[in-house]
This record gives C-alpha cells, sequence and structure tokens, in this order.
C-alpha cells in the first residue's frame, strides 16, 4: 500500500464529472494526497495534479457495461495499490465488497437514492420496478455494512444508511463558490431564463417547455444532453419547443456566461420519490451564479428557496403557474436581482464545496490516522 494514494472509481460518469474531478479529486490534490482516478473509456492523462487512467471496456448495451466494466476497473485500481480506494457508481458495489475481502479500504459516494431512482427508470420495464427496486435496496443494504465509510451527496440519504453503517457522513454536493458567479457589472440579463442539466421526462421538461408560450415573450436557455436520446424529438414536437435556445453540452465557464444573461433558473423537478427530498445541484448553482431560482414546490425545496428569499416556488405540472413566475421575474427585476443577491449570500454563508471540502478531507484524515490540519482543512 502506498501512504495518502488514493483511488477514485468510476464506470459511469465521465472523467471530469463536477463532484468527482471538479470538487472531490482537486479538494484531495490541494490537501496533499496522491490523487488517482480510474475512470472506465476515459482518457489516460495527467490534469491539475490527477492522473487519470483510461480503462477501455467494449460494450453495446446496458446489461455488458454493468457486468464487464467493474471488473476492468477494479484490475486497474488494483494495481494502483492505493490507502483507500472511493467509489462513485451502484453497478460498482460487487467489486467494492471484493476490495474490501482485500483488506482494502473502501468509500461508497452515494449520489442519488438508487433505489428510489430505479422506479422511475425508463430502461426497466414498468411492471418490474417495484421488485428491481426491492431487490437492489437488500443488496445495497447488506453491501453497506462491509464499507469502511458511506460518503452521501445529501443529509436525506445519509439517514437511509445510518442505521447499517456507523461510519457515514454527508459531503453534499453545493457549488463552488466562484466558479459560476460573475459580478453585477458584467451580467445584461435578458428575457431569458435557463435550465441546465439532464433533459428527460422525470426533469420535467415537458410541461417547463409547455409554459414558455404562456409568458410574455420569455425564451429560455437549454443547456445539457438528452436522456434517452429519443426524448429530443418529443421535446422538439411541443409548440413551445420554438421559445428554446437549444445549447447543447457546455463547459463550465460557459454555464456561468449563460447563466449571467440569463434573468432566472429554472429547476421544476417532476414529484418523483427521488427528487422530493432531493437536494439538486443546479438549484444551488443557480443560486452561486446570483440569480433567482424557480423550483418545484416540495417542502424541502420551498425550505431552501422561501426560507433564504432567493426565488419562486410552483407545482412542477403546472405550465400556467411557471409561467407566472418567469413574467413576475422579468417584469419585476429589481426584485429578481434582490432574490438573486439573497440566493448568493446563502452559498456564501452554507450552501458552498468550501464547506463540505473541509468535511471531506477529515474523512480521509480519520482514515488514514492523520492528525495534522491538511491545507484543505486550515481554511
Amino acid at each position: 500500500m502506498i501512504a495518502k494514494r488514493i483511488c477514485h472509481i468510476t464506470t459511469v460518469h465521465p472523467a471530469f464529472d463536477t463532484r468527482i474531478f471538479g470538487k472531490e479529486c482537486l479538494s484531495l490534490v490541494k490537501a496533499g494526497f496522491d490523487v488517482h482516478l480510474v475512470v472506465v473509456n476515459g482518457k489516460t492523462e495527467v490534469l491539475q495534479g490527477i492522473q487519470i487512467h483510461g480503462v477501455p471496456v467494449n460494450f453495446t448495451k446496458r446489461v455488458q457495461r454493468i457486468t464487464k466494466a467493474p471488473k476492468a476497473a477494479m484490475k486497474a485500481a488494483l494495481e494502483l495499490d492505493a490507502a483507500i480506494y472511493h467509489f462513485h457508481d451502484p453497478e460498482f458495489i460487487p467489486a467494492a465488497l471484493k476490495l474490501i475481502a482485500k483488506g482494502k479500504k473502501v468509500i461508497y459516494d452515494v449520489h442519488e437514492d438508487v433505489g428510489g431512482q430505479i422506479k422511475t427508470k425508463y430502461w426497466v420495464p414498468k411492471l418490474l420496478r417495484n421488485l428491481v427496486s426491492g431487490a437492489f435496496k437488500k443488496y445495497e443494504d447488506y453491501a453497506a455494512r462491509k464499507m469502511t465509510f458511506i460518503v452521501t451527496a445529501t443529509p436525506w440519504i445519509r439517514d437511509r444508511f445510518v442505521g447499517y453503517n456507523d461510519a457515514v457522513e454527508d459531503v453534499n454536493n453545493y457549488p463552488i463558490l466562484g466558479e459560476l458567479f460573475r459580478p453585477d457589472t458584467d451580467r445584461n440579463p435578458k428575457n431569458e431564463v435557463a435550465y441546465v442539466g439532464g433533459l428527460s421526462v422525470i426533469r420535467g421538461l415537458i410541461p417547463l417547455i409547455q409554459a414558455l408560450p404562456k409568458t410574455k415573450d420569455v425564451r429560455m436557455n437549454m443547456i445539457g444532453g438528452y436522456s434517452p436520446e429519443s426524448f429530443a424529438e418529443v421535446l422538439r414536437a411541443e409548440p413551445g419547443f420554438a421559445c428554446v435556445n437549444e445549447l447543447g453540452m457546455k463547459n463550465r465557464t460557459e454555464v456561468a456566461e449563460i447563466l449571467a444573461q440569463s434573468v432566472a433558473g429554472m429547476v421544476t423537478f417532476l414529484p418523483a420519490p427521488n427528487h422530493i427530498d432531493a437536494q439538486p445541484n443546479k438549484m444551488f448553482e443557480y443560486m452561486s451564479a446570483g440569480i433567482p431560482v424557480v423550483a418545484s414546490n416540495f417542502p424541502l425545496w420551498r425550505k431552501i428557496i422561501e426560507g433564504n428569499n432567493c426565488g419562486i416556488c410552483v407545482d412542477p405540472e403546472d405550465p400556467k403557474a411557471m409561467a407566472e413566475a418567469i413574467d413576475y421575474l422579468v417584469e419585476h427585476k429589481e426584485e429578481a436581482k434582490k432574490m438573486g443577491k439573497n440566493g448568493r449570500a446563502a452559498v456564501e454563508e452554507k450552501y458552498n464545496w468550501e464547506v463540505e471540502e473541509r468535511k471531506l478531507i477529515a474523512i480521509y484524515n480519520r482514515l488514514l490516522g492523520i492528525n495534522e490540519p491538511t491545507d484543505g482543512q486550515s481554511k
């Protein structure tokens, strides 16, 4: 084992995933760890002090990826002889249990409530979703007991695992303070709102698109990739799509520039089990960018948005309500500006990665028996 060598593993996410690469790995590099990232079908290279190990895996179907990718990733990870292995995808759980059996320290990073998420997955037959969801939950509960540590993206997911493992802590997926913010002097909001994220039915894109023609000539900057790809044709068939600036995938600098010209950010997810108690990263990113948020009226989301007076909560299945919220912000730009500042202040105070970074570094120090505070802890 090589002291302070850390190996992050993903079989699903891209190498430059915001949580994995942009937050956790970079924070660990800054704290003095030797950081490696094993990525299925990624490019082998060194970037910003992180050694990325691309692992080629040939597959054409999801089930092939689920069976082949973890084995290949585990083989590459073992060759690194790391002090801690930190994985991000539930399909890697069987490989993670093998790492633990070999005496390795393993962190399970739980981004989502996967059991709840399965109930809305288009690729799982509807009649089997509850059965598959329940079976996965039982298996995940079993595996959770064996993990060295469990890191979760929200407190709600953390609470789900507390009864199965004493070593559980939430490291929230809050935004990096300076990443998406542009000073007011650079902002020139147009009659446009923004949506950034995955484009799927469950994210509420259909009623959102239907809301646009009901506004007073407001367009939407839409950033993200379709899931599945066929959903693109469904959205484009909506009359309201004529009001959409379809921008595709954008890098973080481009996202920041688009948010700066948008009067509000949209996060009107449908009331799926995996959404109601979630903390969507995009909500906090809009707040960090200093723009108000139009969000679903789930109790937790209302507490965040209305509690910080940084936006408006609406019924995500009501296009008329969404249109009225959008028009209100467009017509009351000074109030919208104040909401944006309130959201930004809340992020600066509590909803930021710098706070979560210290928690992450403390977990690593604890697992490695390091008592000295690292640079990441001394902020």
